[in-house]
């Protein structure tokens, strides 16, 4: 009856009508597409221990890095950023707009570097508005699913999971939760796979992280790059000069060319697709540089809560909204940018944890003229530091940054109640946000998504009897194996959570030497055991490592056979997943990578 009055007050026919009603409804569609796809698109690119000084644009004469230099002309740049002094905490506040210590991060191994999985993360935030999400690099913020980035709102990744890699050419990386070999020199093959995933969503909205690993130790880098830096010459030095090496600059700094060479392939993506226009582009480090060299003179470096260790660049670009040249004066810090993409983009971020940081879009978009005075923190370890205004305390001494930028002249002796101040808002922060810290860090076995979990050994817990030489093959456990067992005595264990109860398929993946064959060990998990034996002699040498420095605290790669030890069955809980020797055969044990637990039913 509706439909027919209609059609008598529109005098037409219902062909008529029919057509005219569903070129609207279409027009209306369009509309809304057309809407949608108006919110910008989000590349954000993180490098890992490339200081302030690092970038041509800074002042660095000894650097040469043009595509950076006119991303950060052609947006905003802060002049003064900061971070936290290492890396996995940084990402932890990149990712949740809070602090690290909030979020359960306070560490960069031995899973002191899992977030916690009650945080959301601005890939949950884009996602759940219909984002397609993006993630090509080092993620260092937990390895076992849900951990995984595949569970904290990143629909596709391609990278690595832990916080010191072996090798940067030819490696095996991760594929959403699949073993992959790359190909070429890490940067590169990274920058690949983040220009095939903008290509296959150019068309719709999306985020793309790209947390590069370089210049990360260990220093490899291609020919042309390392060549191009050492024919220059270094020029400029640290003001520690007598700690610098020389050759670790040159790397470090090669590095940083070849990552300035693939920001430029990915601006030029950007411009090739016609895109670029509707992405805000983001550009920043995630601590100070990894060793003493030109930093503008900032005290400390990587690890220190002084301005070389946490002050940062800070670039972003978005094209007709944020002016091109503008320099933001204040301080910012990494807890801001969820709650800036979000507001810049019309992102709600309702469902987060309290956030810490603010909305930097008034500043950027030119509605306020400075960054709201406030205090921030940067701790790790025992560096801690407190920011307000111009000011920064920390480990004793107070500095007026504004006429002692490089704190040379501690203060706290002219300003006592100042310093006093400070040093009360600092200690109060540290204790109420690392007292949130769960320091037993269960990993989650089980999961349907991702029926196996491997339980490396970084994340493991190394207990040596008091004649035992257990150890890790490195001072850093990243990407290390367990070595040097030698006595029964000693073993290994893994905090572990059974999400799902069920059979279980046990591997071992390890290396042995034929002084080994026939070494027995047992797995034991909460009155469950489970026995095998090596029976095979593998003892592959240590792969070629193009390092341009000797590397000093990390493993080298080599490879590993896996053993399938058998079924198991355990019951749903938490408990402590213990590996032993039964029988030692020669003068020690099997190198241990790594145990895989599989779900099979």
């Amino acid at each position: 009856m509706r439909i027919t009055g209609l059609l008598k007050s529109t005098g037409k026919s219902p062909v008529a009508f029919l057509f005219t009603f569903c070129l609207t409804l279409c027009s209306c569609i369009s509309v809304q597409v057309a809407n949608a796809q108006k919110r910008p698109n989000i590349v954000f690119i993180l490098t890992d221990d490339q200081g302030w000084g690092d970038l041509s644009i800074n002042g660095n004469t000894n650097v040469q890095t043009p595509h950076i230099d006119k991303l950060a002309r052609d947006g905003a740049r802060f002049s003064r950023f900061y971070v936290a002094p290492l890396c996995a905490p940084t990402r932890a506040g990149l990712l949740t707009g809070r602090y690290h210590y909030k979020a359960g991060v306070w560490g960069v191994s031995n899973s002191k570097e899992f977030l916690n999985l009650d945080e959301v993360t601005f890939a949950d935030l884009f996602k759940k508005a219909g984002y397609s999400t993006g993630a090509f690099g080092k993620w260092h913020n937990g390895s076992q699913y849900p951990y995984h980035p595949n569970g904290r709102g990143f629909d596709e990744f391609y990278g690595f999971l832990s916080g010191h890699y072996a090798n940067y050419f030819n490696t095996v990386l991760d594929h959403n939760g699949e073993e992959v070999r790359s190909q070429g020199y890490i940067t590169d093959d990274l920058t690949d796979k983040a220009i095939g995933f903008i290509e296959k969503n150019k068309d719709k909205p999306f985020v793309c992280y790209i947390p590069f690993n370089a210049p990360h130790s260990p220093f490899q880098v291609p020919d042309k790059y390392y060549d191009r830096v050492k024919a220059r010459g270094i020029k400029q030095f640290s003001h520690n000069k007598s700690q610098e090496e020389i050759e670790v600059t040159i790397s470090a700094l090669a590095m940083c060319e070849n990552i300035d060479d693939n920001v430029g392939r990915i601006l030029k993506k950007l411009d090739d697709l016609k895109i670029a226009d509707n992405t805000i582009v983001i550009y920043l480090t995630d601590n100070g540089p990894n060793s003493w060299r030109w930093n503008g003179d900032m005290k400390g470096r990587k690890g220190m809560a002084d301005e070389g260790g946490v002050r940062v660049p800070f670039f972003i670009r978005w094209p007709g909204v944020i002016p091109a040249g503008k320099v933001v004066e204040g301080n910012a810090a990494y807890i801001d940018v969820l709650p800036t993409l979000a507001d810049l983009s019309g992102i709600s971020s309702k469902g987060t944890k309290p956030l810490d940081g603010i909305s930097l879009k008034p500043v950027l978009t030119g509605k306020s003229t400075h960054v709201p005075e406030r205090l921030l923190f940067s701790s790790i370890n025992k560096t801690h530091s407190v920011r307000k205004g111009h000011y920064v305390y920390g480990n004793g001494g107070l500095y007026d940054l504004s006429k002692d930028s490089t704190q040379q002249n501690n203060i706290a002796e002219q300003d006592p109640d100042l310093a006093k101040k400070l040093k009360t808002e600092l200690d109060n922060w540290y204790k109420t946000t690392f007292h949130e810290i769960d320091s037993v860090r269960w990993i989650p076995v089980g999961y349907s998504q991702f029926p196996r979990t491997t339980l490396p050994s970084q994340d493991a817990i190394l207990h040596r009897s008091p004649a035992g030489t257990l150890s890790y093959s490195a001072s850093a456990p990243n990407s290390s194996w367990i070595t040097n067992w030698n006595d029964t005595q000693s073993y290994v264990t893994w905090q572990v959570n059974v999400h799902t109860a069920g059979k279980y398929r046990l591997n071992i993946r390890y290396t042995n030497p034929a002084a080994g064959v026939g070494n027995a060990f047992r797995a034991e998990l909460n009155g469950k055991s489970i026995s095998g034996k090596i029976t095979e002699i593998y003892d592959p040498e240590l792969i070629p490592s193009p390092d341009r420095v000797k590397r000093q605290g990390e493993s080298y790669e080599k490879e590993f056979k896996t053993l399938y030890v058998g079924d198991w069955t355990l019951a749903k809980g938490t408990g402590e997943l213990r590996l032993s020797i039964l029988e030692l055969k020669g003068q020690k044990f099997a190198d241990i990578r790594a145990i895989e637990l599989e779900l099979i039913k």
